[in-house]
């Protein structure tokens, strides 16, 4: 097996602990600090997915260049709040029964007590800072200090609104130029106070969250970042036409046609729509450039390790549908990156993993105590090498006893009323054709039902 330090051609990672040759790594790279960093609303388009506008992010490059790629990386729900609670908790909506945005995590009687990533790492001797948006809503007793702020502001003059144009929008639908100061903006802030606790020393390792919001909407930014992507520089990605034709009454209801989308082929807005979504990537990269520089010039540079998550994707029109909450692709497969202490070079991974495997991945790597009741399994094996045996299917649940497989060249989605949908998606990687009702397909529909979660907390 290919060990890390020989795949990223470095001799300064951590060695393992259990190798009788190297029984003693030293104290700081045997618990590396961590600098966690949850991106909300990030879609693969950063990547440079083939076919679509790639967004201009020098910085996530740069750190992709050293880091671990999981391009088959899901999330556990593709809403903000049961996603981040379930990755932050270790336990997936299906045991836990937070579904909805508007249901605080330690409301559920399984999440009441429940001890998060940074609670974890406090508990054996870390530190832990965090700013932002890491949890949908602010859970102090996860850290020792934090700096929280407006996630969505600035905001432009109410008598502005909604800046498009669109009269139908719910003015939260909305975007355009901000004429003001960098500074000014919540995630930039952040972003310093970030880079502050990166230039401080400290007597014990630290874990620091860094939450940024954009591209969440509305996308506001300063001009410069929508004078990046000129109309006339990119093209709108391809599209079917009746994409929902051969969709069950559940998949068409959750893509809501005749709302966002709609609305956006009637005023003509899509290609500025994705300039603004491009426009507030490119925000999201420059406030990471500021922590990622600040890393790079402090004396925790080869002691650190980088995860960097989005919480979910995005639609931009596919299936008609722009934002998030559906079960396919788009909202499903998120951007993951891993990058381990003295990495110098990429590994790409294209095992089918989740963000529910981020906590027992840090536990293992950060050589933590060990944590009961995770729902994941350690990347560690992946990190080693990229290529190992991995035969783990990728769970996403979006409400109640609704979820999607994901599991070898197959998307299997089953609703909460037994419709159902299968793509091939080597044959059909947009996932234009739906097999369900194909009888051919019955055996592989079986197989897959297999994976759907067995039990599915229900809470009033």
């Amino acid at each position: 097996m290919l060990s890390l330090a020989a795949a990223c051609n470095t001799q300064s990672l951590p060695k393992d602990p259990d190798d009788p040759n190297n029984p003693d790594p030293p104290k700081e790279l045997l618990h590396p600090n961590v600098l966690f960093i949850a991106v909300d609303d990030l879609n693969t388009w950063v990547y440079g997915k083939p076919g679509y506008p790639k967004p201009k992010t020098p910085n996530f490059d740069r750190l992709l260049e050293k880091s671990t790629q999981f391009s088959q990386a899901y999330c556990p729900a593709p809403y903000c709040n049961p996603s981040r609670s379930a990755v932050l908790t270790g336990v997936m909506p299906s045991n836990s029964g937070v579904y909805p945005n508007e249901y605080p995590f330690r409301d559920s009687p399984v999440l009441a007590d429940s001890v998060t990533i940074p609670q974890h790492f406090a508990a054996n001797n870390y530190k832990v800072m965090g700013a932002g948006k890491i949890f949908h809503k602010p859970d102090e007793a996860s850290w020792d200090e934090d700096y929280f702020y407006d996630y969505f502001g600035p905001y432009p003059d109410e008598n502005t609104l909604p800046l498009t144009g669109m009269q139908e929008t719910d003015y939260y639908f909305d975007w355009g130029q901000l004429d003001i100061p960098l500074e000014e903006m919540g995630d930039w802030r952040a972003a310093l106070w970030v880079s502050e606790q990166l230039a401080q020393t400290y007597t014990q390792p630290f874990f620091l969250g860094y939450g940024i919001n954009k591209p969440h909407l509305p996308w506001y930014a300063p001009p410069e970042y929508y004078e990046l992507y000129p109309l006339d520089s990119f093209e709108i990605p391809l599209m079917k036409e009746d994409d929902l034709a051969d969709l069950p009454s559940k998949g068409v209801a959750i893509a809501r046609p005749q709302d966002d989308h709609a609305m956006i082929l009637k005023y003509g807005k899509w290609k500025e729509a994705i300039q603004a979504y491009l426009a507030c990537t490119s925000f999201f990269d420059d406030c990471l450039g500021v922590v990622l520089d600040t890393l790079e010039s402090s004396p925790h540079k080869d002691k650190t390790m980088i995860v960097l998550w989005s919480d979910h994707g995005w639609h931009l029109g596919e299936k008609e549908h722009w934002r998030k909450s559906t079960l396919w692709e788009e909202a499903c497969n998120i951007p993951m990156l891993i990058s381990m202490p003295g990495q110098t070079s990429k590994q790409d991974c294209s095992a089918l993993v989740s963000s529910i495997d981020l906590y027992p991945t840090l536990v293992e790597t950060c050589h933590l105590s060990a944590k009961e009741g995770l729902d994941g399994s350690s990347l560690s094996p992946l990190l080693k090498d990229p290529n190992a045996q991995w035969d783990k299917a990728a769970i996403t649940t979006h409400d109640y006893n609704q979820h999607a497989v994901r599991l070898g060249k197959w998307r299997y989605i089953r609703y909460n009323n037994g419709q159902e949908e299968l793509y091939d998606r080597e044959a059909d990687p947009r996932e234009w054709t739906n097999l369900a009702s194909n009888s051919a397909y019955s055996s592989v529909i079986e197989d897959l039902r297999k994976y759907l979660p067995q039990v599915n907390v229900k809470l009033d």
